[in-house]
């Protein structure tokens, strides 16, 4: 294992007490590993919001960083501000700042309406409280008018307060690079973190890549297509080529690495181990 490499990893809140279950013993894994904090993801509209504190004070508790995800769409000024200080109360410092997905059948998309504001906000309420993180998109956001102004959203979001910013992951790695290169030229100096998604499940990350426009290339799409049912083969391979990505973007200097585990550990303990 490289030891200057440093890692952290995304969890959602599970819905049952056998999900929390099977959440403590993954988070209790994968803290062999040091991370610098455990982050946990916010329903579309604020749906999971009661479960995510819950469950990051429960990370916080066992003595890991945790970092809540908080989104703003369909939320009021003061529907956060009472989740910000609820977070400061509990001494949370860490926060994952993102605009969210409109839920289904959503009409109005709240005070705010793209993340930067919502950064300012948090900002202009807390002062420098907060460690917060915002999304990236090598591959662009889906809704992006074109990769300009995906940049240019981009730098607001920086220029708003974001101290840093976690890619949606990718297996094209030169997207990345460029990425980063591109934001570098319009002055951005945020460190900008690679988002890593293990290969669980071909139908299951074809269905994920559709909706946030993370390309699989072809030659990827195929092989995985070719295993069929067999999961074990798949994820055997899909372990490869994910340490092959990390290895490359840890030759090229990268010190920190998010891991997006969908409350599983097996895949990630193994590919960090290959490293």
């Amino acid at each position: 294992m490289n030891h200057k490499t440093s890692y952290s990893f995304e969890f959602f809140p599970p819905k049952t007490a056998e999900g929390m279950a099977n959440l403590r013993n993954v988070r209790d894994e994968l803290a062999a590993f040091s991370p610098e904090f455990f982050s946990v993801t916010f329903g579309a509209g604020g749906s999971t919001r009661d479960r995510t504190m819950d469950s990051v004070l429960e990370i916080q508790a066992a003595g890991h960083g945790a970092a809540p995800h908080i989104s703003c769409i369909s939320s009021s000024k003061e529907e956060i501000r009472e989740l910000l200080q609820a977070y400061q109360a509990k001494g949370i410092k860490r926060l994952v700042t993102l605009r969210g997905d409109i839920p289904s059948g959503e009409v109005s998309a709240g005070d705010f309406k793209y993340a930067n504001e919502l950064v300012s906000f948090i900002r202009a309420e807390t002062g420098d409280w907060f460690h917060l993180e915002v999304a990236a998109y090598p591959e662009f956001h889906p809704e992006a008018g074109s990769a300009q102004k995906d940049l240019e959203n981009f730098k607001r979001k920086i220029d708003a307060g974001a101290d840093s910013a976690i890619t949606q992951y990718f297996y094209n790695v030169d997207a990345y690079f460029r990425f980063v290169e591109a934001a570098q030229k319009m002055g951005v100096t945020a460190p900008i973190i690679p988002g890593i998604m293990p290969i669980y499940n071909y139908t299951q990350l074809a269905r994920f890549s559709n909706v946030c426009g993370a390309e699989i290339p072809r030659w990827l799409r195929l092989r995985l297509e070719a295993y069929g049912d067999d999961l074990a083969s798949l994820r055997a391979f899909g372990a490869d080529v994910v340490t092959d990505i990390c290895a490359r973007l840890i030759a090229s200097g990268v010190d920190k690495m998010h891991f997006y585990t969908l409350n599983q550990a097996a895949i990630i303990g193994q590919i960090i181990r290959q490293l």
